[in-house]
C-alpha cells in the first residue's frame, strides 16, 4: 500500500514515468494504479486525440510498440493503457527492446494480473531501469482485516474487529469485493461512525449470529447448544454456508491453537505477534486452549483433514454436506 500511495504521489508531483508495468496475484492494486493514471495524468479535453485503452486478447505487442511510439497531437503526453495484458504472456517479453528506449512522450501502462514476468529476463530489467515495476501481492487471510481497517480509516471510519471478521469470511480475499462492499456502507453510515456486526448485518445480509466466526467462537468455549444451532443454521442455508470454507477456517484456527499451546508467553502482544492475530480475538484462543489439550487440538486437526476430503465427495457421495458437519463436531466435542 506504500507503493501505491509513493506512485500516486509521483505522478502528483509530476514525476510521470515512461512505463508501468503492472502485475501480480491481487488485481485491485492494478486496477486502482492505472484508474488513477486513466484520470488523472492527462487534461478531459486532451484525451480524445491522446488517450487509448487496448486489450490484451485483441492486439499484438507489435501494435502495442507502433501505437506507444505515436506522438501526441496538441498534448505534452499520450497515455496507453493494455488491460488484460497477461493474454499476452507468451510474447510479451518481445516488448524489452521498447522499453529499452520508450518515449519519452509516451506514458505506457501494462496491466499484467494474476501472474508475473520473469525478474531474470531483459524485460523485466529494461523496465526497471526506465519506468516502474509495481508487484500486487495477494493478501493472507490474516492480512485482510487489518486493510479493511486502514482502508475505513482513510475515509474517516473506524470498524469493530468482529464487523472486520465477518466480511473477511463471508467474502474472503477478493480486495476488490470487499472494496465494493464497503463503498455501499460509506453511501450509508456518516463519516466518523463505527461500522459494526450490527452494521454489517443489516447492510450486506450477513447473519451477526450464524457465522463461521461464531461457529469457531462456539467451538473453542465448548459452547455444545450455541454451536449445534450455528451448524443447523448452515444445513439450512448451504449457499450461503460452504461446507470447504467451514472446514477451512476451522482448520486454520486449530492449527493457531496448537501454535498457542507452544508459546513459552502467553502473554496477549505475544500472542498476537505470534499468531498475527488482532489482540481482540486472543481471549478465544486461550479459552480453545485450556478446553482442549494439545493432544486434542493435533487430534482434531486429522477430524478437519478428514472431513475435507469427505466436503469433496472422497467417501461420501451421498452425505449432505450439513451430516458432515454435524458429525465433525460430535466428534470435535466428544
Amino acid at each position: 500500500m506504500d507503493e501505491v500511495k509513493q506512485i500516486v504521489t509521483d505522478i502528483k508531483k509530476g514525476a510521470i514515468r515512461p512505463i508501468y508495468f503492472l502485475m501480480g496475484e491481487e488485481p485491485y492494486y492494478i486496477d486502482k494504479i492505472s484508474e488513477y493514471i486513466d484520470k488523472n495524468v492527462l487534461a478531459e479535453e486532451e484525451k480524445g486525440f491522446n488517450q487509448m485503452v487496448l486489450y490484451g486478447r485483441d492486439v499484438s505487442v507489435d501494435e502495442i510498440v507502433s501505437n506507444a511510439k505515436r506522438y501526441p497531437m496538441m498534448a505534452e503526453r499520450q497515455v496507453v493503457i493494455i488491460k488484460e495484458a497477461q493474454e499476452l504472456s507468451r510474447t510479451i517479453e518481445k516488448l524489452a527492446d521498447y522499453a529499452d528506449n520508450p518515449q519519452p512522450t509516451t506514458v505506457l501502462v501494462v496491466c499484467y494480473k494474476y501472474k508475473k514476468i520473469d525478474k531474470r529476463k531483459k524485460l523485466y530489467k529494461a523496465v526497471k531501469k526506465s519506468g516502474v515495476i509495481f508487484e500486487s501481492k495477494k493478501l493472507y487471510e490474516n492480512q485482510v482485516a487489518d486493510w479493511i481497517r486502514r482502508i475505513l480509516a482513510g475515509a474517516k471510519y473506524t470498524i469493530d474487529p468482529k464487523a472486520a471478521q465477518m466480511l473477511v469470511e463471508f467474502l474472503g480475499t477478493d480486495l476488490s469485493k470487499i472494496s465494493n462492499e464497503l463503498d455501499k456502507l460509506k453511501l450509508i453510515i456518516p463519516k466518523g461512525e463505527t461500522i459494526t456486526a450490527d452494521t454489517i448485518e443489516t447492510n450486506i445480509g450477513i447473519s451477526k449470529d450464524f457465522n463461521n466466526f461464531e461457529l469457531r467462537k462456539a467451538i473453542g468455549a465448548r459452547n455444545v447448544t450455541k454451536a449445534f444451532r450455528i451448524i443447523n443454521y448452515f444445513a439450512q442455508n448451504p449457499k450461503d454456508n460452504p461446507l470447504v470454507m467451514t472446514i477451512s477456517l476451522l482448520y486454520s484456527f486449530f492449527s493457531q491453537v496448537l501454535q498457542y499451546h507452544g508459546l513459552s508467553d502467553k502473554s496477549q502482544r505475544n500472542v498476537a505477534s505470534a499468531l498475527k492475530i488482532n489482540p481482540y480475538f486472543v481471549g478465544d484462543y486461550a479459552d480453545a486452549a485450556r478446553n482442549y489439550p494439545m493432544r486434542k487440538v493435533s487430534q482434531i486437526i486429522a477430524l478437519l483433514r478428514e472431513a475435507d476430503v469427505k466436503s469433496k465427495g472422497v467417501g461420501a457421495a451421498n452425505i449432505p454436506q450439513g451430516d458432515i458437519l454435524k458429525e465433525l463436531l460430535v466428534k470435535i466435542m466428544n
